[in-house]
């Protein structure tokens, strides 16, 4: 998901991990499959339940019993028609940037806002048969927007354990692989950064060990970089992460990324890595 961004975040040693980015217009996105998302993601969607109910719910005794887990697929199949309103600028924490881009494609036509969008409703389907509640930045891949800032603060404002948000890259046509972007300390993050790090490690180690797609070799280092300058991991005041799943513009990623069953497995991992980040246990050891 690039478009024109500046590498700003710095390389950890204690750590082993999108392009934000722009697509030419005039296309439109490839048609996602209906959602079952909830219609609300506010809080107050979030019903408070007794330990006796949690002890009769069908969630219960499940591995994600309890547990809240946030998914932003990035971008939006609206975006394309919008571009005045996406290009507006918010504050992201530390600087301003675009409230939202179109997003990368696929030399093919393939739109980074479909993939993110199968993605996530394959996650989120996963997520939900282990117990967890999950929320979702958006409710389909025809709408506009949300801003990047307000992604976070629904995820905020749903008290998530944990958050991921979904990406493509639109790097140089020569790389390949998949990075973790990592948040910097920037204030409101500065509690989570720690856990956030954990979170990526374990995103990291289950695309390895789940996927075909490697590390990155263009775009920071050992499969990860840290950013200062995005929204979605400045204001974010739960554990999370922004995964790039590969290269939109390297045709091997590019054939690996159109694919549902690669989806698939994708949604896989990331279940795999939330389920060891918050139980301490992989799921399939």
């Amino acid at each position: 998901m690039r478009a024109n961004w500046r590498i700003l975040g710095v390389l950890a040693l204690t750590a082993a991990a999108c392009g934000c980015g722009g697509a030419s217009a005039g296309l439109s996105p490839s048609s996602a499959p209906a959602s079952t998302v909830p219609a609300s993601t506010r809080p107050a969607g979030l019903a408070q339940t007794t330990p006796a109910e949690a002890a009769s719910s069908p969630a219960a005794g499940l591995p994600l019993a309890g547990k809240i887990v946030g998914i932003d697929p990035g971008h939006n199949g609206g975006n394309f028609t919008h571009q005045a309103q996406i290009s507006r600028l918010i504050w992201n924490g530390r600087e301003r940037e675009a409230c939202n881009t179109t997003g990368t494609e696929t030399d093919s036509g393939y739109w980074e806002a479909t993939f993110n969008w199968h993605v996530a409703n394959y996650l989120k389907a996963d997520l939900v048969k282990l117990g967890a509640k999950v929320v979702l930045t958006r409710h389909s891949n025809h709408g506009v927007g949300p801003c990047v800032n307000v992604r976070s603060f629904i995820l905020n404002r749903a008290h998530a354990n944990v958050a991921i948000d979904i990406h493509a890259d639109g790097g140089p046509p020569g790389g390949r692989g998949f990075t973790v972007l990592e948040p910097v300390a920037d204030g409101p993050n500065d509690k989570v950064i720690g856990a956030s790090i954990r979170f990526g490690s374990d995103v990291r180690s289950a695309l390895l060990r789940y996927t075909s797609m490697p590390e990155s070799d263009y775009y920071g280092h050992d499969g990860v970089i840290f950013r200062d300058d995005l929204a979605g991991l400045n204001l974010t005041t739960v554990p999370k992460i922004l995964i790039e799943c590969g290269n939109m513009r390297n045709a091997t990623d590019a054939r690996l990324l159109v694919m549902p069953r690669f989806q698939r497995e994708l949604a896989r991992a990331f279940t795999d890595a939330i389920v060891k980040f918050l139980t301490g246990r992989w799921p399939h050891a």
